[in-house]
């Protein structure tokens, strides 16, 4: 006997379920768990510590030097990668330059399928102090007193690393807001020409407006990743020099790699759930997605 058609909707999603639960909140609610033991991961035992973890977590000055690093992070991030990408996809979405766009798609485009590992190679060299080209060009235009080691100086470090990151990232950014100017309807383009608007008054009143979902999504990501960042650090400084250049993910790695305190480590990993889902939280209620007005 075959299952009604109400049941049949949920036969179909059963298989995404199980393997969401299995491999995303089975490890999340373990996780969650191991935070409140400490144990070595080459030691089955488990010691029961209740918050001991999350009280050193949160006296540890280099957790606060990794927190204000994320949230340089997002607020960068946010400037250039959210705002810069709108920008840069209403640019190329205007008549007067789309016979162009296809060529700058693809090159802003680019960095997003590079490998972040080619990335920080080539990174490495453009902040050589004494060979790379951004030295050199300082030097070129007569800016010497710039010039500095900017992966091994403790004020620049975090800031150069963070530079990568919006290089790479902002071409997906402006593809998702790409696609959604394109959705916009030409009526209103056109109504706003027969009133004599300009472009930049057509882009505040029309094109923002009209990627406010996108906009939601696009801040989402950007802010997430933000907070989970741990290539680029890790690659490009190991989150030195000192502790400079630490962010949540560094500082998670080496307390479980390095050494080798995992319930400390769970418990890092719980503060980036936790801040994560805060700031999801924050953007709903801000954007009011889904919602009219």
């Amino acid at each position: 006997m075959l299952p009604s058609n109400k049941i049949v909707p949920y036969l179909y999603i059963t298989p995404c379920i199980l393997f969401l639960g299995l491999f995303v909140y089975y490890p999340i609610l373990e996780n969650f768990r191991f935070s409140f033991y400490e144990f070595s991961a080459f030691s089955p035992d488990k010691v029961f510590v209740g918050f001991e973890n999350f009280l050193n977590l949160f006296k540890d000055e280099v957790f606060y030097i990794a927190l204000k690093n994320n949230i340089w992070y997002a607020v960068i991030s946010i400037i250039f990668q959210v705002f810069g990408g709108l920008v840069l996809a209403a640019i190329l979405e205007d008549p007067v330059t789309r016979f162009v766009s296809s060529f700058f798609r693809t090159i802003f485009f680019l960095p997003v399928v590079i490998s972040i590992t080619v990335i920080a190679l080539l990174f490495s060299f453009v902040y050589n102090p004494d060979i790379g080209i951004l030295n050199g060009f300082l030097s070129l235009i007569g800016a010497e007193e710039w010039a500095r080691a900017w992966l091994g100086e403790s004020e620049t470090a975090i800031f150069a690393v963070i530079a990568v990151s919006q290089w790479q990232s902002i071409g997906y950014i402006m593809m998702l807001f790409i696609v959604s100017i394109q959705n916009i309807p030409k009526e209103l383009y056109e109504a706003a020409d027969i009133d004599g608007a300009g472009k930049v008054r057509k882009f505040i009143s029309i094109t923002v407006p009209q990627v406010r979902e996108m906009f939601f999504v696009a801040t989402l990501i950007t802010l997430t990743g933000a907070f989970t960042v741990f290539n680029e650090p890790y690659i490009l400084t190991g989150g030195g020099p000192g502790n400079s250049s630490e962010v949540l993910g560094t500082l998670l790695y080496h307390s479980a790699f390095f050494q080798d305190q995992m319930g400390y480590a769970s418990a890092i990993a719980t503060v980036i759930l936790l801040l994560t889902l805060l700031v999801s939280l924050v953007q709903m209620k801000l954007f009011r997605t889904g919602k009219d007005g």
